[in-house]
């Protein structure tokens, strides 16, 4: 197992500008981590070769793999110009990561904000011809880089487990798996503990975060709590400290045989480096323990 961290826990300081996607990778390093995932938010590097390279050689030069390159993207489109844009959009971020050096890349099939006419199974259905034509067309292009495509459990449309594996087996393609997330199962009121179990097999890389949890008749009131598919409460907190049971699920992928790239996304209200911080060294050590 390779513990890392992605620059979207970071994203808070990337916005201040108090950091840089370079801070981030020394940072990383000083901590510990042995990968960063790249999350083009707060900075972009598609459209600035400069920096990518940069990113490279910064990262080689700390010892701190590349581990993946998360983006959104959308293949259900009102006509095939819009489509082929997207596709091409797409193939030019596939090409950033082959700049990068990198062999994992995670894209979006559909928008991330769907209102809730369009989160049911119908919507998925009715577009899943774009969606594994897309998918195809991103991952045979990838293919010629050695780069493995995938599909997150993330976004309302394909956030549940069945979901996913509805398309990864409609796209059927070796090299487009799943990265699979152990919290966002919680997003479509699906419990951690299924959706891993269910989706580890089709694993290529994970991530893992921790939320607090309080069902639909408590309303928590203010902060940055957000609404499930069903209507409960979530909200982002440090790994470990929340109330997913993270020693099951990391026993779950420990079991599995899993030994790649882990990776912890902090999105909770602390200030984003002391809980990246925290969360990264629980991370470690219940690894360590379960």
């Amino acid at each position: 197992m390779k513990p890392g961290v992605s620059t979207y826990s970071l994203l808070q300081a990337i916005k201040a500008g108090e950091m840089t996607v370079l801070d981030v990778i020394d940072w990383i390093s000083e901590q510990g981590g042995e990968h960063m995932e790249i999350v083009p938010y707060g900075f972009t590097l598609e459209d600035q070769p400069e920096l990518a390279d940069a990113v490279r050689e910064r990262a080689a030069a700390k010892g701190i793999e590349l581990s993946n390159y998360s983006m959104p993207a959308n293949f259900v489109q009102d006509t095939p110009e819009a489509f082929e844009e997207e596709i091409e959009r797409i193939k030019r971020h596939v090409d950033t990561v082959h700049r990068l050096g990198m062999k994992h890349m995670r894209h979006d099939v559909t928008a991330f904000t769907l209102p809730p006419e369009k989160r049911g199974i119908d919507y998925l259905e009715a577009n899943l011809d774009q969606i594994v034509e897309g998918c195809r067309r991103i991952a045979d292009y990838a293919a010629g880089f050695g780069i493995t495509t995938t599909v997150e459990n993330h976004g309302m449309s394909v956030q549940a487990s069945d979901r996913v594996q509805r398309v990864l087996q409609a796209v059927d393609r070796t090299n487009f798996k799943t990265t699979l997330d152990v919290g966002n199962f919680l997003c479509v009121d699906e419990q951690p503990l299924v959706g891993v179990k269910r989706n580890l097999p089709y694993a290529s890389l994970v991530h893992v975060k921790d939320f607090y949890i309080r069902p639909a008749d408590q309303n928590p009131g203010g902060g940055a709590w957000f609404l499930t598919s069903h209507g409960n409460y979530l909200r982002g907190a440090i790994f470990g400290q929340g109330d997913i049971d993270v020693r099951r699920v990391l026993r779950l992928i420990k079991e599995s045989g899993y030994d790649g790239y882990i990776t912890l996304e902090f999105e909770g209200m602390e200030e984003c480096r002391e809980g990246t911080k925290l969360g990264l060294e629980n991370l470690k050590r219940i690894w360590d323990e379960v």
